[in-house]
């Protein structure tokens, strides 16, 4: 993987590990995830007046993207409400790199290489570790693991459906306004459906932390989905989830949380997984 596109992608997962903090906001997690989606989609329509209607090719995978979007956000927010976020965070998360690593390549014929496997089994087990230390017991809920393999799944979709479709675009920046403009549609139309009118109120009271989120989320998607088209997208799949670390970095030097031991050898493994994918 070229330099520039390895740090450029690092730079978008800490973007994602910002608007994910975010969701911290008071709102309960379907309408917080709503909100940032309508506000992405609200930062890319000035962007949208310099860019081309995307190739008929493109269509059919950016409607595939909305349906595995909104199979995302639906199976988080269950996910969420059926078991402690500790424990969902990293099957979701963590599981889904690996998918998508076996996805593209057993059905795409992407070389991922040794290298590149070992650095993707080293960063999951660090993702895991680090997601795991903030389980508060070991019990895990068949309904809440469920939703969160549902969810993994639905990450790994929509990362192969949109390197696809960003490459069938011949141009990844057309590509990623108008996916981030139907995503938004849809969460409009499917929260309103679900929370009904008032829950747009609700919305006007946290439209400043919806904007930065809904930028930040833009900024993080946007170079994941370049980066899937210069590079395979097992391994920017992988790079992503150093958003996790990110966050626990976040958690430590902003929310000042303890430094545990399992925090800095996850940290290195996260490290040591990116060291192998930068070789590869």
């Amino acid at each position: 993987m070229e330099p520039h596109v390895f740090f450029a992608v690092l730079f978008g997962a800490a973007c994602h590990a910002g608007w994910n903090a975010l969701l911290k906001i008071r709102l309960e997690p379907l309408a917080a995830m709503a909100l940032i989606a309508i506000m992405s989609a609200i930062v890319v329509l000035p962007v949208m007046v310099f860019l081309p209607v995307p190739p008929l090719a493109a269509w059919g995978w950016l409607i595939a993207s909305v349906i595995f979007h909104l199979g995302y956000f639906i199976g988080l927010t269950k996910a969420y409400a059926a078991g402690d976020m500790g424990q969902v965070y990293p099957i979701a998360r963590g599981t889904a790199p690996l998918l998508t690593a076996l996805a593209s390549t057993l059905l795409l014929g992407e070389v991922v290489g040794l290298f590149g496997w070992l650095g993707i089994l080293i960063l999951v087990s660090g993702v895991f570790l680090l997601s795991l230390r903030g389980g508060r017991n070991l019990h895990f809920d068949r309904r809440a693991v469920a939703f969160a393999l549902f969810t993994a799944v639905t990450i790994c979709g929509y990362s192969v459906v949109d390197g696809l479709g960003a490459r069938a675009a011949g141009n990844a920046h057309v590509y990623t306004a108008w996916l981030f403009l139907l995503d938004g549609l849809m969460m409009l139309v499917f929260v309103l459906l679900r929370r009904g009118a008032p829950v747009l109120r609700v919305f006007t009271g946290f439209w400043k932390e919806g904007l930065l989120g809904g930028a930040l989320s833009l900024a993080s998607y946007w170079i994941a989905i370049w980066a899937m088209t210069v590079a395979p997208i097992a391994l920017v799949a992988a790079l992503r989830e150093t958003s996790v670390l990110f966050g626990s970095l976040i958690a430590v030097v902003v929310l000042k949380e303890p430094l545990h031991r399992a925090r800095i050898i996850a940290a290195l493994m996260i490290v040591g997984g990116l060291v192998l994918i930068r070789l590869q």
